[in-house]
């Protein structure tokens, strides 16, 4: 790949979601929008090795997605009805130079990539759909690597995508940010999306890899515009207060081989403290609003208890406690339940918590779940009851689809021998 190249993918990666976002406020389809701005990108890749990369390359592919976009709108003789929709001074009975008509159009990018942010999570599509389309329309990925990201065929990602837009096309989605009461509900559409991107990097349900840090790195991303374009909704500084301090400790999740270390055997100083920083910076900016504590806040609050305590001994399991409460109540979920008696019986011993776990064994979401029995042999270690330790250890390396999480746990069922007597 020579420099022009590696410079148009570079460009590419960081600007294609503002470009598609400009695009779609003109033709108000995001799959033409980057069918169009995709065209610009091909335009780029054939003029850029002979005339140089412009010193505005992003400005550069955004005029020239803009003039394939204002071609499209004239073919199809919609011109006139656009111009009438961005206002009385464009007059559609005007001869408008492109340039005119293209300064006309150069307002606030935020407003253009909220638009995109809240079209790409609509709830219309499931959450798969929603995440391969804001990671290929927002995040800039190709379809290849959302299939590795994912562990999914390619084609498989292909069809998610294109019937998202399809679907997103048909069902006339409008390209805007919902008002009013919707905004909630698709705001926790978004904050779904981006948190599911950064779960799949933070611990990997499938593959070889415990953790997938690019992943995890587009989710940030995201959720820091997010935060910038929506400053006083409390519960995406929560999200992005979550993500930073989850971040903070992935050095130190894996060992030299990429084996996972669990979080109350990590070496503390390998944290990366300038992101616990932003974290905790960012769960003030989300309670100096004012308003009560959501979901992800919560949670947030929950991952600062672990970011203040200097070793794993100092950590306030009964505040965790507390902040479990209150997330059931806001969010309750067997997976929730299920944190909570890690941490009651973090708080208040194993036999406390054991005797919450056991009451989730009958649990019909939890029956797959492998964290579930790993949970119970670590609190049946605790009590001593070795040999049924073990056996939850094996059930649940045969329940991970993770290869490194499953050697962990197959290395923690032969580490449950019954000590001296």
């Amino acid at each position: 790949m020579t420099d022009t190249h590696r410079a148009i993918t570079a460009v590419w990666r960081i600007e294609s979601a503002r470009i598609i976002a400009g695009v779609a406020r003109l033709v108000r389809d995001v799959g033409v929008a980057e069918d169009l701005a995709q065209d610009a990108l091909v335009t780029a890749l054939e003029t850029w090795p002979r005339s140089g990369v412009p010193d505005n390359p992003g400005a550069w592919l955004m005029t020239a997605a803009k003039r394939r976009a204002i071609d499209l709108l004239r073919r199809e003789k919609r011109l006139e009805q656009k111009h009438q929709e961005l206002g009385p001074e464009l007059d559609a009975r005007q001869e408008m130079a492109i340039e005119e008509l293209d300064a006309a159009l150069d307002d606030d990018f935020g407003d253009d990539l909220l638009r995109l942010i809240f079209t790409a999570c609509h709830p219309i599509l499931s959450r798969e759909a929603r995440a391969a389309l804001t990671l290929r329309l927002l995040g800039g990925l190709t379809t290849e690597e959302i299939g590795r990201a994912f562990l999914a065929p390619i084609a498989t990602i292909q069809q998610r995508i294109v019937r998202a837009k399809r679907t997103l096309a048909e069902a006339r989605v409008p390209f805007e940010v919902p008002r009013g009461d919707v905004l909630a509900a698709r705001l926790s559409s978004v904050l779904e999306v981006i948190y599911l991107v950064f779960n799949e990097g933070y611990s990997a349900t499938a593959g070889e890899d415990w953790l997938r840090p690019e992943l995890c790195e587009d989710a940030l991303r995201l959720g820091r515009i997010l935060a910038e374009l929506a400053p006083k909704e409390p519960e995406v500084h929560g999200l992005v207060a979550l993500m930073e301090i989850q971040a903070s400790r992935a050095r130190a999740r894996v060992g030299p081989s990429g084996e996972p270390i669990l979080l109350l055997d990590q070496d503390r100083a390998r944290w990366d403290h300038l992101l616990i920083g932003r974290g905790l910076a960012a769960l003030e900016r989300a309670e100096r609003l004012g308003r009560a504590r959501g979901p992800y806040a919560v949670q947030a609050a929950i991952a600062a208890c672990h970011a203040r305590a200097r070793i794993g001994a100092e950590t306030d399991w009964a505040r965790i406690v507390a902040l479990y409460d209150e997330l059931a109540r806001l969010a309750p979920s067997p997976v929730v339940e299920l944190n909570r008696a890690v941490a009651v019986g973090m708080a208040f011993g194993p036999a406390a918590g054991l005797q919450l776990v056991d009451a989730l064994t009958a649990e019909p979401a939890l029956q797959n779940y492998h964290l579930l029995p790993s949970v119970r042999g670590d609190l049946l270690t605790k009590l001593g009851r070795f040999g049924e330790a073990r056996a939850e250890f094996e059930r649940a390396a045969a329940l991970t689809r993770n290869a490194r999480e499953r050697d962990l746990l197959l290395q923690r069922a032969a580490a449950t021998a019954p000590g001296p007597s």
